[in-house]
């Protein structure tokens, strides 16, 4: 269901009504061997994959709550668009919430550049915002594209491991959901003129392409 909001801005939430995977994580009365324990029985190749994807994971989800930080920092005054940048942040911390719990569920190093994370997020949300509302939604959009191609190839890795521990089911559903969210923020950022953007294709291929590189150096680091 669209809600508008006012004519130039609109958005989608359809998952806050329902129970989701990640709310195994976010009640301590469902704690269970799938929330509590990870895998003995993977191989070195799935442990590496594993480790790479949760590392990925957490740093992203840190970046991207310091990007609707920025955001919201430039552009909270308007109260429309502060509103629904604030709607996607709540989300994104949830996110973080869960990943934290997963990294330490799965005994994985969190990536020695979550201040990198920190500070590179909230530049780009602060300086996309500075540019106008519709660099803004830009930015979002091209993050989002790269998030959810990135959590569909974690999916992909994640069923062909041949463990049949109870937490990894969950994780994939974890991730599934958490694609969904990353892919609902894409659509409200075009529902808001993210393509008016000011040199729209310029701005999505330097930050999509930031994006890709910042996963493939945290999966290491």
């Amino acid at each position: 269901m669209i809600l508008r909001l006012a004519p130039s801005l609109s958005r989608t939430f359809t998952t806050a009504a329902r129970r989701t995977p990640s709310s195994l994580y976010t009640k301590v009365s469902q704690n269970s061997r799938a929330t509590t324990s990870t895998p003995s029985d993977l191989t070195d190749t799935e442990r590496e994959v594993l480790e790479g994807a949760l590392r990925v994971d957490q740093a992203g989800e840190i970046a991207a709550n310091y990007i609707y930080m920025g955001q919201k920092a430039v552009l909270g005054r308007d109260k429309e668009l502060g509103e629904l940048i604030q709607d996607m942040w709540d989300q994104e911390k949830k996110h973080l919430l869960v990943m934290d719990k997963l990294q330490v569920q799965h005994n994985v190093r969190p990536t020695a550049l979550s201040e990198v994370a920190k500070v590179a997020g909230f530049a780009l949300g602060a300086v996309t915002g500075l540019m106008g509302k519709e660099a803004a939604m830009a930015c979002t959009e091209a993050v989002e594209t790269v998030i959810g191609e990135h959590y569909d190839d974690q999916l992909k890795d994640l069923a062909t491991f041949s463990s049949n521990h109870e937490s990894l089911p969950l994780l994939q559903d974890v991730i599934q959901e958490f694609r969904d969210d990353e892919l609902e923020h894409l659509d409200i950022a075009v529902d808001n003129f993210s393509h008016q953007a000011p040199a729209h294709a310029l701005l999505s291929s330097l930050v999509g392409a930031g994006c890709k590189v910042a996963i493939e150096v945290c999966k290491r680091i």
